[in-house]
């Protein structure tokens, strides 16, 4: 039976919840993967993700019935289409600051006529359990989503036209970065009012377009937050403090 991929779970409005996994150990991806998440999302950008541990933390994903995207490091055309050809339903490119940048990176993970992807996809064959490269490419266009991170004000500025790129499939938030960035004094603050303004007018410019609106959230406040202000795949937490968290509740609640 074929790999549901995001963009099934994504139609009629659906709502996607993702785990986000920096860590290359197998195990870490297999609980993530057992999780009640509906996808999980592996970040190679500032996560210890190598091209190994993706190709088998993809497989690992598809063998379990999960959808899987990935965080890419910063300008990685090159493995934005590698990953897509392992079996990832969608990609992330950090540092998106115009629709120039974001034409450029479409144009590496879509298929002529939207760009150029090269082909190759025979372990994506496979891992969405397809007859054929044909049948592969007859929906991957359409089924393998190109997010442009929007955490620059460069990005913000250029919202609209990033958004007007026909082969970007949506944006990919990164609250932490924007406020940065929006700060002007290089201060981190996600909650800060001009941050959360920003964050949902980004939702809004992508709900009018009919583009996916994604972001990463902290925690599940943050991600109940999000998700009112029409985001509709939202990462949330971490490995690593999922780890750290639940290993201070314990701690706390035994030493209580």
């Amino acid at each position: 039976m074929a790999l549901s991929t995001l963009r099934d779970h994504l139609a009629d409005d659906g709502f996607v919840l993702s785990s986000w996994c920096g860590l290359r150990d197998p195990a870490v991806h297999e609980a993530l993967i057992r999780s009640s998440f509906d996808a999980i999302t592996f970040d190679m950008q500032h996560g210890v993700q190598d091209v190994a541990s993706l190709e088998l933390g993809i497989g690992r994903a598809a063998m379990l019935g999960k959808p899987a995207l990935v965080r890419l490091a910063l300008e990685d055309r090159a493995n934005a289409a590698r990953s897509l050809d392992f079996g990832a339903s969608g990609v992330v490119m950090p540092m998106i600051g115009s629709a120039e940048e974001a034409r450029i990176f479409a144009e590496a993970v879509k298929y002529a006529p939207l760009g150029s992807r090269s082909y190759g996809p025979t372990r994506a064959v496979e891992v969405h359990g397809l007859a054929g490269g044909r049948d592969y490419m007859r929906t991957a266009n359409r089924d393998t989503l190109a997010l442009a991170m929007i955490e620059t004000r460069s990005a913000v500025d250029a919202l609209d036209e990033i958004l007007d790129v026909e082969a970007i499939d949506g944006v990919f938030v990164g609250p932490s970065d924007l406020s940065i960035a929006l700060s002007g004094r290089g201060e981190l603050d996600p909650y800060s009012e001009a941050n959360s303004a920003a964050i949902r007018r980004i939702a809004e410019a992508a709900r009018r377009r009919g583009k996916l609106a994604a972001i990463y959230a902290l925690n599940a406040e943050d991600a109940r937050r999000y998700r009112s202000d029409g985001y509709r795949l939202v990462c949330v937490a971490s490995d690593v403090g999922l780890l750290k968290s639940a290993a201070a509740a314990l701690v706390e609640a035994v030493r209580a």
